[in-house]
Order: C-alpha cells, then sequence, then structure tokens
C-alpha cells in the first residue's frame, strides 16, 4: 500500500513538472508581473508595523526595531475618536448606497444599449457614456457645485432651495451618489455589455417564437445570462465596501456638511498625515483594510453557500 502510495505521488509529481515545463513561456510571460506586486503590494505591508508603534515626525527616521512598541494603543485611539463613530455611518450609508444604486443604473443602463437596433447610435450612445469616467473629480466637483449649491441648476428649475449641500443631514449622499452615478455608469456598463454579447442568441429567437415579448426575453434571459457577473462583481465591490475614496467628500464638502462627508480614508488622512500621527494613520487604515477582506471573503462563502457563483 506505502508503495502504491508513494508510486502515484511521484506520477502526480512528475505529471506537474511536466505541465510546468509546457507552460515554461508562459510562466516567464508572468514573472515580472509577480515581482512587480510582491514588490510594490507585498513588500510595503512591513509599513503595517507602524500601526503598533508610536510613530511621530521626531520618531520617524528611526529604525522599526528603536521605536516605542505601544500595542493596541493607536488602534483604541481611533476607535474611541469623537468622530469615529460618524465616520463610520457615513462610510457605510454612502458605499451601500452607492454600491446598490450605481449597480441598478449600470445594469439598467447596459441592458437598454443591448436592446437598441440602430448600431450607430448605440456606439454613439455608450462612447458618450463612459467619457466622463476619465474626467477629474476636481471638473465634477465643480459641474456639481454649479449643480447643486443653493441657487444653483438644480434649484432654479425646482423653484426653490432644496439645500442638498448646506444642510447638516445625509441629503449631501444622495448629492454624491447621483454624481457617482453619472461618472461611473458608462464605464461599469461595458463588462454588463460583454456578458450579455456571450448569451446564446438561439434563446432570443426561441423565446420570440414562443410569443414572448422584449421585457420577458429581458428578464428570463438577458439578466439571468449575465447574473454570474453580477454576483462576482457585487462579492467584488464588498470587499471595497469601507474603501469609498475621500477625493469625491473633500471636493463636494464644506463646513455646514462636513459631518456627513468624513469617511474613513479621509479619517485616516487627516488623523496621519495631517495630525503628523503616522502610527493611528497607519492603525486606522490597516482597520479598513482587514474589514474589507473579511468582507469580501464572508460574502464569497455566502454566494457559494447558497448554490451562487463566487470568485474561488
Amino acid at each position: 500500500m506505502a508503495k502504491n502510495k508513494a508510486r502515484e505521488q511521484k506520477t502526480k509529481n512528475k505529471i506537474t513538472w511536466e505541465t510546468v515545463w509546457k507552460q515554461r513561456y508562459l510562466f516567464m510571460m508572468s514573472l515580472p508581473f509577480v515581482i512587480w506586486i510582491i514588490i510594490f503590494k507585498y513588500i510595503p505591508l512591513w509599513g503595517w508595523t507602524m500601526a503598533f508603534q508610536e510613530v511621530k515626525p521626531a520618531t520617524f527616521a528611526l529604525p522599526i526595531w528603536e521605536r516605542e512598541f505601544v500595542g493596541f494603543d493607536n488602534f483604541i485611539r481611533g476607535f474611541s475618536d469623537r468622530i469615529f463613530k460618524q465616520t463610520m455611518i457615513n462610510t457605510l450609508g454612502i458605499s451601500v448606497l452607492q454600491l446598490a444604486v450605481g449597480t441598478i443604473v449600470a445594469i439598467t443602463f447596459a441592458v437598454l444599449l443591448n436592446e437598441l437596433v440602430f448600431t450607430r447610435f448605440k456606439k454613439l450612445s455608450q462612447t458618450i457614456s463612459y467619457l466622463p469616467h476619465f474626467v477629474s473629480w476636481v471638473i465634477i466637483a465643480s459641474i456639481a457645485k454649479n449643480l447643486f449649491n443653493d441657487g444653483g441648476v438644480i434649484d432654479t428649475i425646482a423653484g426653490t432651495n432644496l439645500h442638498l449641500m448646506s444642510t447638516n443631514s445625509p441629503l449631501i449622499w444622495v448629492v454624491i451618489v447621483i454624481i457617482d452615478c453619472w461618472k461611473e455608469m458608462g464605464w461599469n456598463a461595458i463588462i454588463y455589455l460583454s456578458a450579455m454579447a456571450g448569451i446564446d442568441q438561439g434563446l432570443y429567437e426561441a423565446a420570440q417564437i414562443d410569443g414572448a415579448n422584449r421585457f420577458q426575453r429581458i428578464w428570463h434571459i438577458t439578466l439571468p445570462g449575465i447574473r454570474p457577473t453580477i454576483i462576482v462583481l457585487l462579492i467584488m465591490s464588498i470587499g471595497s465596501v469601507l474603501g469609498v475614496g475621500m477625493e469625491r467628500q473633500m471636493l463636494l464638502s464644506n463646513g455646514l456638511v462636513q459631518d456627513h462627508t468624513m469617511v474613513l480614508s479621509w479619517f485616516s488622512y487627516l488623523r496621519g498625515i495631517g495630525s503628523s500621527d503616522y502610527g493611528l494613520g497607519t492603525a486606522i487604515g490597516m482597520f479598513q483594510s482587514a474589514v474589507g477582506v473579511s468582507l469580501l471573503l464572508i460574502a464569497n462563502k455566502i454566494a457559494g453557500m447558497v448554490g451562487e457563483d463566487k470568485l474561488v
């Protein structure tokens, strides 16, 4: 029995090395990218040690082993900060709204484009829709302020001041989500359009012969056909639910709405670089990354348990 197992293991190892040798050129082509990831993604993780040390400008130049070790004090100071609770609420609120509304809008737009019969108009619409993705947030924020500020275009059309950007309330979340959807809608729709292109056209023809109208074909063929893509993208997006960028909030914010625009990345920047407390800033960033990875793994596990497609 032991000899048989040893023989089987030897055979498997031989097959593995033969496969590696046959694909040696692919491994050589991927090697530079692996090295790049190690250098720029994994080696910098060594900087997470600052989360457990007292790192001030006076001690920043010291070697890691000479800095004062403070354990979890930086995490405790971050979690007990007076604005941390509201920052978490803002981060989760903006992220969940952005994820839900952005996904629905992108899928709806992709379906509408997919149903267009006129090819030239379809291509023109798709090109126009994803161009805002390449526009700087500085320009986008300037446009948004002209639209949503008191007395702006939206208030002029509505005939009253809606106070979307001048009230200490979560109404600013609506502005952020609307602007983000407009900017990223066309770009996010590209992958859904690609998934729709892979659906067997014979299914549509058969459904049409059976008397299904256009809405029924969308509901029973198109949406189920792109469901694996939707699930995978949602799982990946959930992993970055706490990683919402601070650029939008910083540029759209003002003194009146800042309490509802402060997110974790902005909070980490202010407490870390802004206050020269690098240990605290690193601790908040580490917490943000750890929660993101945990949510990603949990969402992936749940998707597998309910029988849906998952990452691995």
